[in-house]
């Protein structure tokens, strides 16, 4: 078990004819809490029912919320979700939401220096006052996992570059590490060629990359570690890769081969995307069982 804080954004997601409590850190919390870690998250919801109703729900699923803080002048943030023929999400992002003022406190900078992972995107870092709060956090965290979620216009490549440069591990999508190293002047459409580019520009030894249905690859100390993905009906892909992740680090955070390591995340981000919604209880027994077949 792993003392984890994740940091950023909670929200509602908002379909046409439903709504679901979100957020990609509070994703990842949700699924690294699932497999037995010790989890906080630092976040901000507003003074209101949307945000009450998150608080509980972060609490019933069992992870701290010391540092879930209250604005009693920002609205809980909120998400509109569209999905197309093949359940590939599309996301309208409210602004001014109380997840962009996450103040910086001693109780937040303790927690961070305690845990033994510290997991972020990139999202958070569209507003000043989150973003001071998280550089800050930065400096003080034992290992820096960087999550990238590209959501135009919500980032610059001034700050990413920051984040990238900060990181020991840094997780994209496919579409991610190529339009984000077109910014930085590369071009390629080779996924290895462009992973190693990134590695050495931002001195990073972990680079992984989703693919979606194709699976994902992983560049670890120098070795390159590939699933080719697994065959579901997708229901939506909203969370999917954000249980990719938590699993991912559940297994190398306790050392588990990368090879075992990136197939056991292929397989819980394809169950997730043959659910609905971006966290449905998943069974251990059922993962390996659906690895094997």
């Amino acid at each position: 078990m792993k003392n984890i804080v994740c940091f950023g954004e909670v929200l509602w997601d908002v379909f046409p004819t439903h709504k679901k409590i979100g957020g990609a850190p509070l994703n990842v919390a949700l699924r690294l809490q699932s497999f037995g870690n010790k989890v906080s998250i630092i976040t901000r919801i507003g003074d209101d029912t949307k945000g009450a109703e998150i608080f509980d729900f972060i609490k019933a699923h069992g992870v701290n919320t010391k540092n879930v803080q209250v604005d009693d002048t920002l609205e809980t943030g909120a998400v509109d979700v569209v999905l197309d023929e093949t359940g590939s999400a599309s996301y309208t992002i409210n602004a001014n939401r109380a997840w962009d003022n996450i103040q910086l406190t001693e109780t937040a900078v303790e927690q961070t220096k305690q845990a033994d992972a510290f997991i972020f995107g990139s999202l958070v870092a569209r507003d000043k006052t989150s973003r001071a709060t998280l550089y800050a956090l930065l400096e003080v965290a034992k290992y820096k996992i960087l999550d990238i979620n590209l959501r135009a216009p919500h980032y610059t490549t001034a700050v990413l570059s920051y984040l990238m440069d900060t990181a020991d591990f840094i997780k994209f999508n496919d579409d991610e590490i190529f339009e984000i190293s077109k910014s930085l002047n590369f071009e390629s459409t080779d996924l290895k060629d462009t992973i190693l580019f990134i590695a050495d520009k931002t001195n990073t030894t972990c680079v992984c990359v989703t693919k979606g249905s194709e699976g994902a690859l992983l560049y670890l100390d120098g070795t390159f570690y590939e699933n080719e993905g697994y065959q579901v009906n997708v229901v939506d892909t909203v969370g999917a890769g954000d249980s990719f992740l938590g699993s991912l680090i559940t297994k190398l955070l306790v050392n588990t081969p990368p090879q075992i390591a990136i197939d056991y995340a292929c397989a819980v981000g394809a169950l997730v995307a043959s659910h609905e919604g971006a966290n449905p209880k998943l069974d251990e027994t059922d993962i390996h069982a659906f690895i094997h077949t």
